[in-house]
């Protein structure tokens, strides 16, 4: 059995910054998640997309970030049970919460804090016969290493932001990148639908409009598709084929354990601690929802840190929490390190 303070279902950004929140609480934090590292939805699906809107980082990957994260929490020596799904939960008379993985691993909490993003999500796949023989075998629904395409011919298929930003990013390394989409127009940032029509009239990328994949081929991998424009068939041959398609979001076993549901995601109390309709159970990030709900990390962050200070409050009844600035009282992490601010100094000024 392994024991916590708050067990954290989610290793994204907004969990993993729940543990450096924690800490800061004198709370320990174990992470439950279902991909095998930590990092959630930014390293498997985008690990080199640029990330825009993190505080003091002008531009940041999302790789990156998740390691700073990582970085950050350090001190503060979090758990992890990697590549399980939190299965089931059981609340104990005394208010604590048993939670149960696929694998049978088991772990008591006094708080539960779910940050798992979009859930358990599977990739929108396109209706091609065969497609899933060549899955890992020349067709990715997920970049995770744009050096695999180096030098490759590949073809992306898809409308939005995803397909028109690895197009951009992957015409540098590829040597052909075929972009195709059923419709003339693209649902993505005006600047990155510029910057791959700039691309296209440079011939570093070749469009395909109004079209779609409708077949494919190969000997045990992927060798040519399908592709069917204006009612005329071509086939052309790759290395690669990247549906662009978006994700199929699911609450997955979540969705059992009790929890007020709305539009597929968990309702939570916004005006105080962002808790469920079960005591002791809270959801922040992208899980949940609320009115005037942003889907943003930023939001996730403020979320975690109001989520803390009432699970202190609730743990510690008897104690009141004096809310001490880091850049007054530094940080002293469970390992034994302390990082202290700088005193004041005090001296008069003649």
């Amino acid at each position: 059995m392994i024991e916590t303070d708050i067990l954290i279902i989610g290793a994204g950004p907004t969990g993993l910054f729940t543990v450096f929140e924690a800490g800061l609480l004198k709370l320990r934090c174990h992470i439950i998640d279902s991909l095998p590292n930590p990092g959630g939805q930014l390293v498997e699906l985008y690990p080199k997309k640029p990330i825009f809107d993190i505080p003091g980082f002008p531009t940041i990957q999302a790789a990156e970030l998740i390691q700073n994260l990582q970085e950050q929490i350090k001190q503060f020596e979090p758990g992890f049970t990697l590549n399980e799904v939190a299965q089931t939960i059981d609340k104990k008379e005394d208010g604590t919460f048993i939670v149960t993985t696929d694998k049978g691993t088991q772990h008591k909490a006094k708080a539960i804090a779910i940050a798992a993003g979009l859930g358990s999500f599977e990739p929108r796949k396109p209706l091609i016969e065969n497609i899933e023989k060549y899955e890992g075998k020349g067709v990715e629904y997920f970049i995770k290493n744009p050096e695999l395409y180096r030098n490759k011919k590949l073809v992306i298929a898809g409308g939005g932001d995803s397909a028109l930003d690895w197009s951009i990013f992957l015409s540098d390394i590829a040597e052909e990148v075929t972009l195709v989409h059923r419709r003339n127009e693209f649902r993505g940032a005006l600047d990155s639908v510029e910057k791959v029509q700039d691309l296209k009239n440079k011939g570093k990328i070749k469009l395909i409009t109004p079209a779609e994949v409708i077949g494919i081929h190969g000997d045990g991998k992927l060798e040519s598709l399908i592709i069917e424009k204006e009612n005329k068939k071509n086939e052309i041959f790759t290395d690669y084929f990247i549906p662009l398609f978006g994700l199929t979001p699911k609450l997955g076993p979540i969705a059992e354990w009790g929890l007020e549901i709305e539009k597929n995601a968990i309702k939570v109390n916004n005006a105080l601690d962002y808790q469920t309709n079960i005591e002791g159970i809270y959801a922040i990030g992208d899980i949940n929802i609320y009115p005037g709900k942003l889907k943003l990390i930023l939001c996730g962050f403020h979320e975690a840190t109001l989520m803390c200070q009432s699970i202190y409050n609730r743990i510690n009844p008897n104690k009141k929490y004096v809310l001490k600035y880091t850049t007054v009282g530094g940080i002293q992490g469970f390992d034994g390190t302390i990082k202290e601010a700088e005193k004041a100094v005090v001296k008069s000024i003649e």
